[in-house]
């Protein structure tokens, strides 16, 4: 019997309405994004990682990150460092900001973030990696999650090890990508090591890496017993795929629908970011989005030299059909405040 995608879990005491988790990306994961996401199926959606440092040093771009809208819960805000007191703090301003879950990072494998002694390199020192669980464990009451990879090395075997005690420590659940960080993002995710994480621990355990469609999410989930699955780069300009592996929709989006979605993206980056951020933010969305020989080549190196608003003139004149599937786009937005810490109004871009 195929897993029901549709079917909710929980994490602790936070249901997740659906078996699918929109992953943390950097440069990435803004609000835009995470929104886009809920309304296409994700049942949990995550922040892009946010350094511990720069929130104790109360650096505005870094505190930025804390932005969280009504409709985007349940959501995971991550963070990542390698200073268990800094990041139980950094995990108190993630839950005032209104995270359900505080997600830690223990697998990202880019030297910037390897070399501070945070990410991936964590699992190669399994007592700091537990304590920095425990503090913030200790520090907040929602429930923490970590995200990981199988080790540093190809072949290592490392998460088999240190999941466990992560749990001990206080981990309410456990995400593994098990590449190494050596592999980057290249080569398969060997998933027999999520089915052998899974047999070791008792908390939900969710798969990521090369989830690509619905039968390769279902597949996973019967072969590894995890909760649930995490789509990553699969996702990034073409939120239909969600839909897809939800709820098995395969048709693909009209030029319409994609300038319709592409559109609403740029104008919500834009309230998000403001006008200078979003317009260069943006630039590598209009070939994720418009790429597959979906718009000639020469119109996506067009608006990558153009502001955020002439783009989104430019698009709807590519595709005039676009606008009346906008104006219900729009009028459907769920409404809701956001939540605004105590910090300057510069902190939080645009709006």
């Amino acid at each position: 019997m195929p897993a029901d995608l549709r079917e909710s879990w929980c994490i602790r005491d936070v249901e997740i309405p659906t078996r699918l988790v929109l992953a943390p990306m950097a440069g990435v994961s803004v609000q835009a994004f995470r929104r886009q996401g809920r309304r296409f199926g994700a049942g949990l959606v995550c922040s892009e990682m946010v350094s511990c440092a720069g929130i104790e040093h109360r650096n505005e771009r870094t505190l930025g990150y804390l932005r969280v809208a009504g409709d985007e819960h349940p959501l995971a805000i991550q963070i990542f460092g390698s200073e268990p007191r800094a990041m139980a703090e950094a995990a108190q301003m993630a839950e005032a900001a209104g995270a359900d879950l505080v997600d830690i990072n223990f697998g990202c494998p880019v030297r910037k973030v390897t070399k501070t002694g945070a990410g991936a390199t964590l699992l190669d020192k399994p007592a700091r990696a537990c304590a920095i669980v425990e503090a913030v464990a200790g520090a907040v009451d929602v429930p923490v999650s970590v995200k990981m990879r199988r080790g540093l090395r190809d072949g290592a075997r490392t998460c088999l090890e240190v999941g466990p005690q992560l749990v001990d420590a206080g981990a309410a659940t456990l995400t593994l990508h098990p590449r190494s960080a050596e592999q980057m993002y290249t080569g398969w995710a060997d998933h027999a090591l999520t089915a052998e994480l899974v047999a070791l621990v008792d908390v939900p355990v969710i798969a990521s890496g090369d989830i690509t469609s619905r039968a390769k999410a279902q597949s996973i989930l019967a072969a590894t017993g995890a909760a649930a699955v995490m789509v990553g780069r699969g996702a990034q300009g073409n939120p239909w795929i969600l839909r897809e592996i939800v709820d098995g929709d395969v048709d693909d989006p009209s030029r319409e629908e994609i300038v319709a979605e592409l559109v609403l993206f740029i104008r919500e980056t834009v309230r998000e970011l403001g006008e200078r951020r979003a317009s260069s933010f943006l630039k590598k969305f209009y070939g994720w989005y418009l790429g597959g020989g979906r718009f000639p080549r020469p119109f996506k190196q067009e608006l990558v030299l153009l502001d955020s608003t002439e783009a989104v003139q430019r698009l709807l004149a590519a595709a005039p059909g676009a606008l009346p599937l906008l104006e219900r786009l729009e009028a459907e937005l769920p409404g809701g405040d956001e939540v605004l810490l105590d910090l300057p109004i510069s902190v939080y871009g645009g709006g």
